[in-house]
């Protein structure tokens, strides 16, 4: 939806199964929809879509692509921004270190990027910014030499051609989000100004890449990181890297004692990863790779005890803390809060809690189209609060 100041907000479909267009198609008929009618029922409603590869080609032929405008402009709905994350299947089997692959130092991932890119400038209205979300180059333990680095900035710099050849042929303005995450090869916002100093290397003086490429920043990956919404923002601001879109997300936050830890059992799946980034007393940082290790790990093998875990599992952002759970939906405040005192810094705001099928059965006593609601409501009181909405 159109909020004040240019702004513009909308839930990502992510949550809904769909591979192929039909199967997203179908979701945005039966779910989508729903949403709009209780949130947003008269003005024109803003749709965050994910489309898959699969879905991306099947939308692309020009039939199918001109039934789907004709649609949105039916149903008084747009979309400005894409979800280009994940390539393949993303529901109901084993994602985990799959929804990298594959990654940016791959020609399908440029193919697939640019494709999301070419559907996304036919559906964007006039006067809209439109944006991409994507892998932060790959996972950690995918890359293994400098060679693979250099590729991926290759590639990526393919993909600011195309960008900027098509917001040119189009008069629309197209930007691609890196998305870091915890123990991916950007992980933390430093690691992210480094790998943009090196982009801006390979091609001295090319300022094309301020216009089309930045960062998608996700406030609960960050916050997993223990990093501030305020620093983290303004080191990216400061070193002129664009924030692409805004993913309105929060995690899971811990103490992780023996009854906590026993409780989170109910968190573990087969399906997503849950990094751990885990604050002993010292202060010093450890990482798990999935919440099973940090689980499986001996308390009593550390000299400091830990202190605070915060888990990369994405809950409802209207979540209330519990006597065992907190969330970090204060860094989405902070986040709020910079953008307010930031007029202009990103245009894109998108709520993605794509957990809904792996959530323990508590939190699941509602359907996902009130799920939804209810994160909108919570989103437009937390905008409104700072004259956003």
């Amino acid at each position: 939806m159109k909020l004040s100041h240019g702004l513009h907000l909308a839930y990502c479909t992510n949550i809904h199964r769909g591979e192929t267009w039909g199967q997203t198609f179908g979701a945005l008929k039966k779910y989508t929809l729903e949403v709009r009618r209780q949130v947003c029922p008269s003005d024109p409603y803003a749709i965050g879509l994910r489309l898959g590869y699969e879905a991306a080609k099947e939308l692309s032929q020009p039939a199918t692509l001109s039934a789907f405008q004709k649609w949105l402009e039916k149903e008084n709905c747009y979309v400005f921004t894409i979800n280009g994350f994940p390539y393949g299947t993303f529901h109901g089997a084993r994602v985990k270190e799959l929804v990298y692959q594959p990654d940016w130092t791959t020609p399908e991932r440029v193919e697939y990027t640019n494709l999301l890119f070419d559907i996304l400038a036919q559906l964007v209205p006039d006067g809209v910014d439109g944006s991409v979300s994507t892998v932060p180059v790959s996972y950690k333990e995918l890359i293994n030499s400098d060679r693979q680095v250099r590729e991926a900035r290759k590639n990526l710099w393919k993909c600011v051609d195309h960008i900027e050849q098509l917001s040119r042929a189009t008069g629309k303005k197209l930007h691609l989000g890196l998305e870091p995450e915890p123990l991916c090869y950007l992980e933390t916002s430093d690691e992210t100004v480094r790998f943009f100093e090196d982009m801006r290397k390979d091609r001295p003086g090319d300022l094309r890449m301020e216009d089309h490429l930045g960062v998608n920043y996700d406030c609960c990956h960050l916050a997993v990181e223990f990093e501030s919404p305020h620093e983290a923002l303004g080191r990216l601001q400061q070193h002129k890297i664009r924030i692409s879109k805004i993913h309105l997300s929060s995690a899971l936050k811990v103490h992780p004692t023996a009854e906590v830890r026993e409780a989170l059992q109910a968190y573990k799946d087969d399906i997503y990863f849950h990094q751990v980034v885990e604050r002993s007393s010292d202060g010093k940082i450890h990482r798990f790779r999935d919440l099973e290790n940090a689980l499986q790990a001996d308390p009593s093998e550390h000299p400091h005890l830990p202190e605070e875990w915060r888990i990369h599992f994405h809950i409802p952002l209207h979540t209330q803390p519990s006597e065992l759970f907190e969330t970090t939906s204060d860094h989405i405040e902070g986040t709020l809060d910079y953008v307010k005192q930031h007029p202009g810094m990103c245009s894109h705001f998108e709520m993605e809690t794509y957990t809904w099928e792996v959530l323990p059965a508590e939190m699941k006593r509602r359907s996902v189209v009130d799920q939804l609601v209810e994160e909108y409501r919570w989103t437009l009181g937390e905008l409104a609060k700072r004259g956003l909405a």
